[in-house]
This record gives structure tokens, sequence and C-alpha cells, in this order.
């Protein structure tokens, strides 16, 4: 038996116990005539005595080998430590040894396994395996295993069905760029890795399992962008015979008890908001709620007078900052030169104070009076002692530059509180959106997804203002699920396949198992998958993803710890019947 118990476990009612202990070796501390060493395992740490008068002496001399991360394993007696320490629920006992083994030997570690950490990332990265042991990363995965149980356990008991579905699959033409795979047996065929278990899902409604989910991995090759992974997890979820409504109220409550069973919070409140309404209001398709900063449209109050800046723009847009009237002209420039930046792209930014005394001071006050400015405050809702930001220029973007200083401007005046939950409902997306490279609409969720019954006449004369059926949860200012009612007859889905520039023939070899099975009595069905790296890493109070994935790849889409990816033996890509050409 290597241990007993745990070294997390011990405590004064323990006393007199002897017991036996395994884990790795935290720090020594030689006094010559005695050593203490801290030794940890997942589940805490125990403090272990060498005593010469009391301990063999060829146990001690052992001891004094020991160094950092060794692997040990212990036999002795628990007894009440006289230097106790409050810190660790153990810190009331520690063990007085009288047989020890060391099970491996370890080389120093090239960061402290600490909480704080010495190691950087890139290094941490390398020795992913070290940087487990930390309780920082420990505690994260010990965390997504608690909230995947309690994901697990709610969509049990609302009689959903966990089903795995393949991960060797066909690829498909919509959607970011597939992994492939290719086949040995099939010369000169591939698998893709999925982008997501979509129409498994809808074939799983054809067949009558009519409350699906599944905690699954996918698999996008794009170009990664912060906390973006090649592989993430989500969880996965269709039901059939609902509407829109039934979904949004299922997943209300799954949201709801995992905030309220895991932060102690009740949320009651799952406001709703249209697409439209959200990138007028904010800018994206996400936005954060938690704070104000809505946008003011400006167009009508700025554009009549002789500022050629605000009067050659498509859009003259503002927000208002609480208290930032009182920011310095250095403060004011440093934010100007933030939204110059080339990842915000803005040419240069406005600005007006609401002065205590309810007076305004610009910095286009040769152009404005001021009456002007108090339309401006009106517009923005701004208050005395607030900061007006005013951006202009082509209405998209300077939409979402605007939305990247209010969320910057939010960061440093501490609105983005990580223990405050506002969640939010946006609906109504398009169905379509053009893209400008290929010159053809594409899916916006992808082409499965059922148009507004009262939108598809609109689908020949007018396609970009068909909506969708479909809805985004949002969480502080994050996408944490996504999904839609889908189509669910064969006409409907090929009318959509011919408005996304599919002939029947190419709709017929990427889909026809899909349109084929619709023939057989498909019901009415939708759906949703959540981030669940997202959804773990924010209800963890972070945004940052990797530290809740056990091993993660970094900015490049690289594994720096195996190193991958990597090439292969030519006799492997023979085999694939794969020639390189280089």
């Amino acid at each position: 038996m290597y241990r007993s118990h745990s070294c997390g476990e011990l405590r004064t009612s323990d006393i007199n116990k002897e017991v036996t202990l395994s884990g790795w070796v935290q720090k020594t501390r030689d006094k010559g005539f005695m050593i203490w060493v801290d030794l940890r395992d997942r589940y805490g740490i125990t403090q272990l005595i060498f005593d010469e008068e009391r301990t063999p002496s060829d146990v001690v001399d052992k001891a004094k080998t020991l160094g950092r991360e060794f692997v040990i394993q212990v036999k002795g007696d628990v007894i009440e430590r006289e230097s106790k320490n409050p810190n660790i629920p153990t810190g009331d006992i520690e063990i007085l040894v009288t047989e020890l083994q060391i099970l491996n030997e370890a080389l120093v570690p090239p960061f402290t396994i600490e909480d704080e950490t010495d190691g950087g990332e890139d290094i941490r990265m390398k020795y992913r395996y070290l940087d487990i042991r930390r309780n920082p990363v420990k505690n994260s995965l010990m965390f997504r295993h608690q909230v995947a149980m309690k994901v697990r356990n709610y969509l049990s008991e609302a009689d959903f069905i966990e089903v795995e579905t393949p991960y060797l699959i066909k690829s498909t033409p919509e959607g970011a760029r597939d992994f492939v795979v290719p086949s040995r047996m099939n010369q000169g065929q591939f698998y893709a890795l999925p982008q997501s278990p979509q129409t498994f899902k809808q074939l799983l409604m054809v067949g009558g399992m009519d409350k699906y989910f599944q905690i699954v991995k996918c698999f996008r090759d794009e170009d990664l962008r912060a906390d973006r992974q090649p592989e993430f997890t989500q969880i996965d979820c269709e039901m059939a015979f609902v509407e829109q409504e039934d979904i949004l109220n299922i997943f209300e409550g799954l949201t709801r008890h995992l905030i309220k069973d895991i932060k102690g919070q009740e949320i009651n409140d799952f406001p709703r908001m249209t697409y439209d309404e959200a990138m007028r209001t904010y800018g994206n398709d996400k936005p954060d709620i938690r704070f104000g900063m809505k946008f003011g449209e400006l167009n009508s109050v700025a554009q009549h007078k002789d500022f050629k800046v605000f009067n050659d723009a498509e859009l003259v847009i503002g927000i208002a900052v609480p208290g930032g009237a009182s920011y310095t002209r250095k403060e004011i420039d440093k934010l100007v030169d933030w939204v110059k930046r080339p990842q915000v792209g803005a040419l240069g930014m406005v600005y007006a104070k609401c002065n205590e005394d309810g007076s305004f001071k610009s910095s286009v006050d040769k152009f404005y009076d001021q009456e002007d400015l108090s339309e401006w405050a009106e517009t923005t809702g701004a208050k005395a002692g607030d900061l007006i930001c005013v951006l202009s220029g082509q209405a998209n973007k300077v939409r979402g530059q605007l939305s990247a200083l209010r969320m910057e401007l939010a960061e440093r005046l501490g609105l983005r509180n990580p223990e405050e939950f506002a969640p939010l409902w946006v609906v109504d997306f398009p169905l379509l959106e053009w893209d400008e490279d290929t010159e053809r609409y594409h899916a916006m969720h992808h082409p499965f997804t059922s148009p507004k019954p009262e939108d598809i006449s609109l689908l020949d004369s007018k396609p970009g203002d068909v909506r969708a059926n479909a809805y985004d949860l949002v969480l502080n200012g994050n996408e944490i699920g996504g999904g839609s009612i889908r189509i669910h007859d064969k006409e409907t889905q090929a009318l959509m396949f011919n408005h996304l520039g599919f002939t029947p023939e190419e709709a017929k070899e990427q889909f026809g198992f899909l349109l084929d099975a619709f023939q057989y009595g498909a019901p009415p069905h939708g759906g949703i998958a959540f981030g669940f790296d997202r959804l773990v890493a924010i209800l963890g109070g972070q945004e940052t993803i990797r530290d809740f994935i056990a091993f993660p790849k970094n900015n490049s889409g690289r594994d720096v710890m195996i190193d991958a990816p990597a090439n292969i033996d030519n006799v492997q890509l023979k085999e694939l019947h794969i020639q390189l050409d280089l």
C-alpha cells in the first residue's frame, strides 16, 4: 500500500495513528539535528519531521539527500505540531517519520512549483506536466471537472441522453477550415475532424432521440486569435418538437443553475436583444451589459457645422465615460493614441468634457458651441463629470472601433467585475452575410439554420434582410452559447443550399444523407452549443481559457511540450499515398 491517507486529510483527531503517505517533496528545511519536509499531493501538504533522537539514523541520512519534486513514500506517526500553520488544513499536525522510501528522484524543476511561480508562460507550456502540479492549474482542472459533472447531472435530470458521435467524418465547404485526416485504406480520400457534431445530432432527432447532449471535442483549422484553441470542447445539445422559446427556457435554467450552484448567486433576469439593437447600441453582437456607456448616434447633432471630419463621415457616434471629465490632457492623448493603433484602426478621436458646473470643454470648440455640446451629452447620456468620446467614419468600422474603446475603458475603470454575472440573449440574427472575397452569401451560423417563417419570401428579393431563427447566449461580454431552430424539411433545405450557391448535384454530394433523412419523418428540432472552455473560465473568474485546459496549444497552434505538429516518416507518407512537394 503506497498510502493510507492523502497529504490533505490528516487532522488532530488522527494524532497517534500510524500512517503511510506518498507524494512529491515541496521543500526541505535541514537544521542539522532535525529535518522538516513538506510533502505534497493533489489533496494538500503535510509536514514531515525527521528527528535524530526519534527517527532511525539511516532514515535521517536518506532524508538529507531529498531534493525538490523527489517522489517518496513515508511511514510514521501523527503527532501534534509545535509551530502550527493556520494557512493549511493539516497545519496542526505533522508526521514523525520512521520509514522513508525514495520512489523516484527528480531533476531540479525549470521553474518553482509554487502558486506564484518564477516560470514564464512559454517554459510552463513546455513543461506542462510540472505546471499542473501547481495549485492554480490543478484547481482549475478540478473546477472544470466539477462544472462538467453539474452540466451532466442537470441535463440528465431533464431527460437528455448523452450520445457519442463520430470524430472521423466528411469534410464540408461551409464554416471554418477542416482538419483533414488521410485514409490509408481509401487511396486519395480524406476524413475530416468535426467542427461540430451538427448533422449527426440532427440525425439523432430523426432517429427519435428527442433530447441529446454531448460534452464533445471539436476542431477548427483557422487562424488563431488571442485565447483561441484549434481543438476545443463544447456542450452540444439538440431537442425535437421545440420552438425557440423552449430552448431558451431550458438553457436559461442550466445557466442559472450553474451560477447559483457554483457562485452562490441568483440570476433572475435574462434580457433579450435583437442583433440589430446590439450592433447599433454596443457595436458588437456580444455586448457586456454589466456597465453602461451605450452608443449615441450623433449625426443629427454633429453634422450641421463646418467640421469636415464629421460631415464626410457615414456615422458619428459617441459614448459617455463616467467620471472621465477628470482625465488630464495627457491621459486623453493616450486614449487617442490607443484608438489609432492598427488593432483598432480609428483615425482619431474627438472629446468633450462635461464640467461639474454644467459647462462643456471640447477638442472642437472652434466648431461647436455649448448648445451643440449639450445635445451631444443628451444623446450619449453624459452627466456632469463625464467625458464624451466621439469617433466617426464608415458605419460598420466605426461601431467596431468604439466597441473596442468601450471595453478598454471599462477595464481601466474596473467595471468588469468577474464576480458579477450578466447574461443576455441576442436574437434575430441575419440568416446570410455577404462575403466580399467570394462575392456571394454565406450562412452566418450554418446552412441548417431555419429562416424566420415570415421572412422566407424575402430570400429571392432581399436575401440580406432575412432573419434567422437563431440565438446566442452572452455572458459578461463573451458568447458562451449559440444555436438555432433547424430546417427539418427537404424542400426548405434545398432552397437554402441554392441561395448559398450549391448546385443540386453539389448539395446531394455534400449533404445527400441529411436530405434523404428528412424524407423519413424528421421532426421540428433545434439546439444550442455552449463553449465549455470559455464557460468554465468565466465561472472561474477568468477570461483566459488555457489554465482550464490540461494540455493547451500556444497562439501558433503548437503543442510545445510534445512538439506537434511534426513531420512524419516517408514510409507513413507512402502508405497514405501522399507526396510532398518541397
